[in-house]
Parts: C-alpha cells; structure tokens; sequence
C-alpha cells in the first residue's frame, strides 16, 4: 500500500472526524455482544421453565422481560452509533475526494504545455474521475469496514474463547485458510485492476476525440472506421473487465463454503458437547449467532481488499502524475508589476518533444506601446517567439527580458496575467458567447463586453443570433465559423486591458475588409499596449511600427513596412502578390 501513504496528509486534515468514528464504531461493536448472550440466556432460561415451580417461573418470567429489555436497548444504541459511524467516515471521504480532485486538477494546471502534448485528454480525464473514485473507496468505505472487522472480531473472538475455549477453536479453524486466500485473489485482482484502468482511458480517450472530431469524421466519412476503431478498444476493455470480474467472483462462494463449515461445526461439536454436559444448550445459538456475526466481516474482507487493491492501482496512475516536477516554475512569489517592453538577444530555443530548433540567435526588441509583426513561412518559428513570451516554455539559451527584466525572474502569474493572447485555433468554451469574452475579464459588465466585441467587429454577427449574447455555443465553440470564433477570441483578449497583446495569425479566417476595420479598432484602444501580431498577410503587418521576418528560425529581414519594400526581399515579394491576388479577386 505503498502507494496509499501519500493520502495521510488529507487523513490528517480529518483526523478527529475520523478517531471520533473509530471510537463511535468500537462502541457499537461492544452492544453488538449484548443480543447473543442474552439470547444464549433466554434459551437457557426456557429450557429451565418446564421443570421450574410456579414462584421459579415467576422470576423466569421477569429474567425473560429484564433480558429482552436488554436487547433491544442494546439494538437500537448501536443502530444510532452506526448511522453516527456512517455520518462520520463516510462524509469524511466525500470530503477527502473533493480535496483529492482539486490536488490532481491543480496539478494538471500546474505542468507546462509540452506536458499535454504527450499525454491523451481521455487519459487526464479518467485519472481525475474513475481513479479518484475508487480511491475514495478506499478512504470511506473501506476503512470504516476494516475497522469494523477489526473491532468484531477483537470482541467476539474473545467472547467465544470465554464461554466454550474448545467449540471456539473449531469454529475459527476456517478463518486462517480465508486469510491465505484473500491474501493470494488480492494480488491477482491488483494486477488486473491497473489493466482495466488504462484500457478504461484508452476507451475515453477514443470517445472524447471522437467527439471533439466529429465533423471531420462525418466530412470524411470515417464513421465506420471509428466505430470499428471503438469496438475494438470496447471489446478489449470488456474482457480485462471480465477477467477482473472472474478472480473476484471467487471471493464469495470460498466465504460462503468457509462460514458454513463454521456452523456446521458449531451444531456439531456444540451438540456433542451439550450431550456431554460441557456447555449449555443456550450456548449453541449464541455461538450460532457469533458466527453469523463474523460472516458479513468475513464475507466483505474480499471486497474491502478488492477496494484497497484498485485504490491502490488508482492511487499509483493519479501518483504518475503528481509526481511530475513542472518545467516551467514560478520562481518569484513576490508581485512584480510588468512593464511591456521586450527583447529577445540571441535566443535559442529546441521542442524537447520533436527535437525541431524552431529559433536560431533570434535578437529583436519592441518598446512599450509600439507594435511588431512578424512574418514568415509555415514552421519559421514565428507562434514559438509568443509561446516565449507567455513563458509557455523557457528559452534554450539567450536572454528574454520583459520590462527589462530576465522573463524567469518575474512572478508567473504576473506576467500571465498582464497578457492578451489570441491563439491560431481559436478555443471556446462550451458556454454563452458573453461569458466567453468575459472569460479575460471575470468582473466585466455587459456595456464592457458589448464594447469588446464591436471592437473585434463580431457584435453584429452577435447581435442577429436569436438569443445574442446568452447564445450558448457547442464544443470548441462549434457554433460559430471560423472568422466568428477568431473574433471572440480577439474580444476575449482585448476586454482586459492587458499590457501585452499578442495575436498569433488570428486573421486568417476573416475578409480584408474585416482585418482592416479590426486592426484600425485595435490601434485605437492599444496605443499604450505593447503589441505583437504573427500573420501570414502583409496586410496585417504593414501598419505596425517594427516588422521582422522569419526563415527556419531565423530574421532574415526586420524594418518598417516602407523600408522592407524597398529592400525587394521576401517581404516585398510577398507584399506583391497577395497585391495581385487581391486585384485578381476584385475583377
């Protein structure tokens, strides 16, 4: 259970709600004892009564009412402590699970980026859902079973030795042989118990993808193959399951074979010893009933092993990923204002991942207020430069400083936090289209939302939507076009004012007409905002104040648009004909 021992420190969080349970639960295993006594008293009384006299049966009588008082007292005081026992261990584990989650959840926030280009969504899904929930298991019912096993049989056990020490050493005999085999199923159920949870990710990450890629599935006709792909996994996940359903299908006929054994050895000796005037005929049925106490205990000691053994698989896949050191630290608790300037001085930077230099002795710099663009065939490294900029990953090698400061030396969430950023695939959630905008600005108001939108020059398409802003939009903001969804992500990034604005080719997908309405907004409202925006057009570019050029990693031409032009590089050519390709769409 080595795995396990990282959950103490949320035991210890609850460690009174938990010692008050175990206290709870050890008194109402003592009442327990109170019925097959007592019933073992009362059958003897009755076995007295035929040969008793009328004053003898009188206090029989009265023996009779006083003992059944006594049971049913008894009863009902450990009914109520074990609803308390419940109330206790129980919502402890809910209250553990919530913790657990928000731990695994935090972390998942925590990892860099190049984290979840090697792990499946499906997978991170599962591991904070399916493996958290059958660790509560282990934290809720499987302790508070295992503590009343433990209780029971430290109390019945005792109470057997005391009333006949020989009939009590032939009614536990099978207890030893459950222990062995609980002992050897468990091993094998933990084996299989970690197969199912990863072919359960596996199952969710086909469904989760499938999903997310649905429209590409239908435009290509992929249906069959998914499902055939689906059915696939769905049948190897089945028969893990079935297999782990098969070693534990074992545990209850052995217990079952095991108890009655007990009983029969109970009528048996018990009854050879009655004959031979050791024990009491009282003594067979309160044994009878000692047995029967020890068989839900003994019968759920497979299943609360079961429950540890997947805990414990659960536990050590949910471990995987707690134990996963974050590259990207923040190595500055102290608030540190950001300031925008920038400058990147020979910088380097290689994807651990793919092994790509997407940047090769970069070196550019940008006041504060003022706008680059950057330019550059498809994989020149332009979105790298912003992945740097938002410390998504740390340079190579080089000096990246913002406010003139080295960029690992500010606070994290600080430098976030001052930042605007526009991705290339624009992402959504699944909610209204105000709450999407207002995602950059969790306080803004309706007027601050509508005002954000007119300057992403999207307000109108808002507006003609039935329900306007309290659209609710599908999937990855499936709902809208492409153009639309750049825009509210343009919206989204402009709404809070940031420092730092950066626009990572979020144009493509909208008319020139549209880029120009939106780029003149934009140098309205960003005159103090330092500003880089990656485009693949000219057009994008040509207003701002510094523009660099990209080629496999490297500038191979930086200036104003004027002077670009008139150095007949890649710029000029490109400026050209996407000049005459514009003409070309007009005729």
């Amino acid at each position: 259970m080595k795995e396990l021992k990282k959950l103490n420190i949320l035991f210890a969080k609850y460690k009174w709600e938990l010692i008050g349970g175990i206290i709870v639960t050890i008194i109402s295993r003592i009442l327990s004892l109170v019925l097959p006594k007592y019933v073992g008293k009362i059958i003897n009384l009755l076995n007295e009564y035929s040969s008793a006299n009328e004053l003898e049966k009188e206090a029989i009588g009265d023996d009779l009412t006083l003992y059944i008082i006594y049971i049913l007292g008894s009863t009902l005081l450990a009914a109520v402590l074990t609803f308390i026992m419940r109330q206790l261990i129980i919502v402890v584990s809910r209250h553990l699970e919530y913790d657990l989650k928000n731990i695994v959840y935090q972390q998942y926030q925590r990892l860099s980026l190049g984290f979840y280009k090697q792990n499946r969504t499906g997978d991170l899904m599962n591991r904070i859902s399916e493996d958290v929930s059958k660790v509560r298991m282990y934290m809720g019912p499987a302790i508070m079973y295992s503590i009343n096993i433990l209780t029971l049989f430290a109390v019945v056990i005792p109470a057997m030795v005391n009333t006949a020490p020989s009939l009590a050493v032939y009614t536990i005999i099978p207890l030893p042989i459950l222990s062995i085999a609980v002992y050897v199923i468990s091993r094998e159920i933990n084996k299989r118990s970690t197969l199912v949870q990863e072919y359960l990710s596996n199952l969710n990450t086909i469904s989760q993808e499938s999903f997310s890629g649905i429209s590409v599935i239908k435009a290509y006709n992929l249906a069959p193959l998914m499902t055939e792909q689906f059915t696939k996994v769905a049948n190897d996940s089945k028969d893990k399951n079935i297999d782990l359903a098969r070693i534990q299908a074992l545990f209850f006929p052995l217990m079952v074979l095991l108890i009655g054994l007990s009983n029969i050895m109970v009528i048996y000796i018990g009854g050879k010893q009655v004959i031979d005037g050791i024990i009491e005929v009282g003594t067979i049925p309160e044994f009878l009933i000692y047995v029967n106490m020890l068989t839900w205990p003994v019968a759920i000691v497979g299943w609360v092993t079961n429950m540890i053994q997947q805990a414990e698989a659960s536990q050590k896949r949910i471990n995987e990923f707690l134990d996963i050191d974050p590259v990207i630290k923040n190595l500055n608790e102290v608030e540190t204002p950001i300031q925008g300037s920038i400058a990147f001085e020979n910088v380097n930077f290689t994807y651990d991942d793919t092994n790509i230099h997407a940047l090769k002795d970069v070196s550019f710099e940008i006041q504060a207020g003022k706008t680059l663009a950057i330019l550059g065939k498809t994989g020149s490294g332009k979105s790298t430069i912003l992945e740097l900029i938002g410390r998504l990953y740390d340079i190579g090698n080089g000096s990246l400083k913002v406010g003139g400061k080295e960029i690992n030396t500010l606070n994290l969430n600080n430098l976030r936090s001052s930042i605007g950023y526009v991705p290339q695939d624009a992402f959504l959630f699944s909610d209204t289209i105000g709450n999407n905008i207002a995602f950059g600005k969790k306080d803004a108001g309706q007027e601050e939302i509508i005002a954000a939108a007119k300057n992403a020059a999207v307000h109108k398409n808002i507006a003609d939507f039935t329900k306007g802003y309290e659209t609710v939009l599908g999937e990855r903001g499936i709902t809208l076009s492409g153009g639309q969804k750049q825009r509210v992500s343009i919206a989204r990034a402009i709404i809070k004012e940031p420092q730092i604005l950066l626009f990572d080719d979020c144009l493509s997908a909208v008319d020139t007409g549209t880029e120009e309405k939106i780029l003149n907004n934009l140098k309205k409202i960003t005159h103090n905002t330092t500003t880089i925006i990656v485009s693949h057009r000219v057009s994008s570019a040509k207003n701002a104040d510094h523009i660099i050029v990209l080629d496999d990693g490297r500038i191979m031409e930086r200036g104003n648009h004027d002077s670009l032009i008139n150095k007949n590089g890649y710029y000029a050519d490109l400026y050209a004909n996407q000049m005459l390709e514009e003409e070309n769409l007009e005729d």
